[in-house]
């Protein structure tokens, strides 16, 4: 007898063995229950989440020889048909193989006659955005008016490459991808059934591996059991030989990793590194487990009742340990790392580069964030544009740390700074531009500007996103001695953070002749801003577009015999 592969041994057979999906069960159950039973339903979604099982149990709840209903009996021979792939009035078509006009157009010619067996002809079409534009064309005046006794099920997992005229003649289901706890007790429970011993940190890891599909995950699960032999009397899926399997690192590795790094052992991170290399491991996974063991950390630190798992990493001591700004800088580092990999002149390079970023940034004595090695503790570096930020983040000052300072060790509170003198009456808010270095001395060939130079200055600078929407909202108060200052509206206040001011800063400087320190205040700009210049000239542009179209003789000519002019369509002709 030939093996079946548990994806289909175990594919539901009814709406109540499905595992998720319960807003499209919902739905269809109570259309069949009270019979308002569309002609035509799209199921979309990612691979292995249900999208044909639904569509094969619908058509058996259509078809079933006790009647429609939302409980097929399973019993009867339309059932045992459907569910073994015979039954004759269950059309399945790929779509990715029949995607020309005349396949579609043979499904048409059939769909007039009347069902062999059951009660209601029903159209499967898997993948059906692979048809082509004219095979849509054909099939859309029966997609809207079928037959009586035609039913269409459309699946697809892109449902973006459909046409509007498809889309709005189903009814639209969109199945979710599942999550890991509902993968991995749907594998439970088909171990418990099947009688395989299992470790629960192999049903994670395929669970994990699954990533959202249902069908994968039992692929994986049959592989796990032939690379195993689980299935043998004395079989056990084990943890460790489902990692050797998928080439995943175990966590115990992970949290070896993050203790070397919150107690900034550089030669005991290295040589965690050096022993994940003997596995030749896939240094992306890595540092993606590098970052979701961060997010417990995280999670630990910001919302202590919340469940989260602390196998084979110490969550608790890392957290009281690691200050959450660090935390936040190491996961961005991480993800970061894990984008750049391809760059790296190798994986492991690449991958060593990322945890001795986070060694840079690791925290030390007082909370702050100190780099170890040979370096001399009083060593401040110039930081500017993104690093001057991320360094903001985790850190004000640096401090050293001995480098066998234990994990579980609380960080104390950062002292606090000394009060800073009250700013003048008028300032708003002052903001030093290289806050990790003294401000630049005014340049000899710095130049003095006014409100018309300001804007000239902000229309030739390269600035984008964020920053250039700072600079076209700022007005111009005045600039003496390297200080520019400027006004903002209160509603704009959010464009003031480090990093977008001293991107302003940097752009200027070579026009100012050295780095401005740029301070705002709460006075009034003298002239208007870049923005309020380009909509007063917008709207000049359009008032004369407006003047010159009622103008013209043949415009008044239309309107005077009953043409009316839509509103806001006329452009000037620029634009």
């Amino acid at each position: 007898m030939s093996y079946l592969v548990l994806a289909r041994k175990w594919r539901p057979k009814r709406f109540a063995e499905l595992v998720g999906q319960e807003h499209v069960v919902r739905a269809l159950t109570n259309a069949l229950d009270t019979g308002r039973v569309h002609h035509a339903f799209l199921f979309t979604g990612t691979r292995g989440v249900g999208k044909t099982t639904i569509a094969r149990i619908f058509a058996k709840s259509l078809n079933c020889e006790q009647g429609t209903s939302a409980e097929p009996c399973g019993e009867c021979a339309t059932c045992q048909a459907i569910d073994a792939g015979r039954f004759i009035d269950l059309l399945e078509i790929d779509a990715a193989s029949n995607t020309g006009v005349d396949d579609v157009r043979e499904v048409i010619d059939n769909a007039q006659y009347m069902p062999s067996r059951g009660r209601v002809k029903v159209y499967l079409i898997d993948e059906v955005h692979m048809l082509s534009k004219s095979a849509f064309n054909a099939l859309l005046k029966t997609l809207e008016e079928p037959p009586g006794h035609v039913k269409f099920l459309l699946a697809t997992t892109d449902p973006q490459k459909l046409p509007v005229t498809v889309l709005s003649r189903c009814l639209q289901f969109n199945l979710k991808r599942l999550d890991e706890q509902q993968i991995g007790g749907q594998i439970t429970k088909i171990l418990d059934a099947e009688g395989i011993a299992v470790e629960a940190g192999a049903i994670r890891q395929l669970a994990k591996a699954a990533d959202g599909s249902l069908r994968d995950g039992l692929s994986l699960l049959d592989q796990a059991i032939a690379y195993t032999g689980a299935n043998a009397a004395d079989g056990l899926l084990a943890d460790a030989t489902v990692a050797a399997m998928l080439g995943t690192v175990d966590r115990t590795r992970v949290g070896a990793l993050l203790d070397a790094l919150a107690s900034g052992d550089g030669e005991g991170l290295l040589a965690e590194v050096a022993a994940l290399a003997e596995f030749s491991p896939d240094w992306g996974s890595i540092l993606d487990a590098l970052a979701d063991g961060l997010h417990r950390v995280q999670v630990k630190q910001l919302v202590p009742g919340a469940g989260i798992e602390t196998d084979a990493i110490d969550i608790a001591s890392l957290a009281s340990a690691l200050r959450p700004e660090v935390v936040q800088l190491w996961y961005q580092m991480a993800l970061n790392g894990r984008r750049d990999l391809h760059l790296a002149p190798s994986p492991r390079a690449g991958f060593e580069m990322s945890v001795l970023r986070m060694l840079a940034f690791r925290p030390a004595e007082g909370g702050a964030a100190a780099a170890t090695g040979s370096a001399p503790a009083t060593a401040t570096p110039r930081l500017t544009g993104a690093a001057a930020a991320k360094a903001a983040l985790a850190t004000e000052t640096r401090s050293a740390r001995p480098a066998h300072a234990a994990v579980s060790a609380p960080m104390p509170s950062p002292p606090s700074p000394p009060a800073a003198p009250p700013p003048p009456p008028p300032t708003r808010q002052a903001m030093p531009i290289a806050s990790l270095a003294p401000a630049p001395a005014p340049s000899a060939t710095s130049i003095a500007i006014d409100g018309e130079r300001w804007l000239e200055l902000v229309d030739s600078i390269a600035l984008k996103g964020p920053a250039r929407v700072l600079a076209l909202h700022a007005a111009f108060v005045g600039h003496a001695d390297n200080v520019l200052r400027l006004s903002l509206p209160a509603s704009d206040d959010h464009l003031c953070s480090p990093l977008m001011v001293q991107q302003l800063a940097d752009a200027l400087a070579p026009k100012l002749g050295g780095v401005p320190q740029i301070q705002f205040e709460t006075a009034a700009g003298n002239g208007e801003t870049l923005h309020q210049r380009h909509e007063r000239q917008r709207d000049a542009r359009q008032a004369a577009a407006e003047e010159t179209f009622m103008a013209d003789p043949a415009v008044r000519h239309l309107m005077q015999h009953g043409a009316r002019l839509v509103p806001d369509s006329i452009r000037p002709f620029d634009e």
